[in-house]
């Protein structure tokens, strides 16, 4: 029987994990298969504090994975398959395995929707970005492309302007999802500039991104931009599937909180970092959010007197 069991292992996760494991609650992380999160594919952190010179993303996680090691956190890097939270003790699979907890904190995260080019793949972290706010600072006075329809994109490309020399907005349509405040202000913006009603279809450079070919959708002509950077705004699926049905989510499947605290619908399940946040996705919120669910988990188990 476990004190706490951590699903998923970002900062929300290792954070959680490290505030855990100093309360003395031995707790265990089911790490999923490519532990680390979404800062996995992040070359250069600069804006996480501590960090004067920067950091990578994989150095970022192995610093706190250690951190949460050496207090005595222990790992299983496979995917939780199923859990069961209808009582407690709370179930958690690992395949045919099955784990019991007094309490749960969900760290599990999102993923980034990308476009499904070949090359996208290939330049990740070499031009290819899905966080503005993380990766803009590296393009100043370069040429970028933000991918998109809705608002993210529109943040996104209005963000980038304060770096970039040009910002092209590629969308699929002619018509934009996106608020009409929104759309206002990057039309209004002379660095943005509107591709509509086309697609990127490849990438090409070495190493880093060089350059852009765009199709359009309805003549099928084909341009290449030279550009440095590609940022794709088409939104974000938290990884929440195993949960359905017995969290509560939002209308796009992220886990509800109560405001001000990381608890969920089931008292004692708690939920940190992207997997509940779906507005500022940055590592240092959910390491924050980590934390506040570390300490409420401990707080529930000695109501509990667990």
């Amino acid at each position: 029987m476990e004190n706490v069991i951590i699903i998923g292992s970002g900062p929300a996760g290792l954070t959680a994990a490290i505030y855990a494991a100093r309360a003395n609650l031995n707790p265990l992380m089911i790490d999923g298969l490519t532990p680390g999160g979404q800062l996995m594919i992040t070359s250069d952190v600069e804006n996480y504090p501590g960090f004067a010179e920067g950091v990578t993303g994989p150095e970022l996680m192995a610093v706190m994975r250690k951190q949460a090691e050496r207090f005595g956190t222990r790992f299983i890097t496979q995917n939780a398959t199923k859990v069961d939270f209808s009582k407690a003790p709370f179930k958690v699979w690992v395949d045919e395995e099955l784990h019991q907890a007094q309490t749960v904190i969900i760290t599990t995260g999102a993923s980034a929707k990308w476009l499904g080019i070949e090359s996208e793949q290939t330049y990740m972290g070499k031009g290819v970005s899905a966080c503005a706010t993380c990766d803009g600072a590296f393009y100043k006075n370069r040429d970028v492309i933000v991918v998109g329809g809705g608002d993210t994109a529109m943040e996104e490309a209005s963000f980038l302007t304060r770096f970039a020399k040009t910002v092209y907005l590629v969308h699929r349509r002619d018509t934009f999802r996106a608020s009409k405040i929104m759309q206002e202000r990057v039309k209004k913006n002379p660095k943005i500039k509107l591709i509509l009603d086309s697609e990127v279809v490849s990438l090409g450079g070495s190493p880093f991104v060089q350059s852009a070919k765009i199709k359009n959708l309805k003549t099928g002509a084909v341009q290449e931009l030279k550009v440095d950077g590609l940022f794709v705004a088409i939104g974000h699926q938290p990884n929440t599937s195993i949960f359905k049905g017995i969290l509560d989510l939002n209308e796009t499947g992220y886990i509800l909180t109560k405001p001000g605290t990381t608890q969920t619908n089931i008292a004692g399940v708690f939920a940190a970092g992207d997997v509940q946040d779906h507005v500022y996705r940055q590592a240092v919120t959910a390491a924050g959010t980590g934390c506040m669910a570390a300490l409420e988990a401990e707080r529930y188990l000695e109501a509990h007197q667990h």
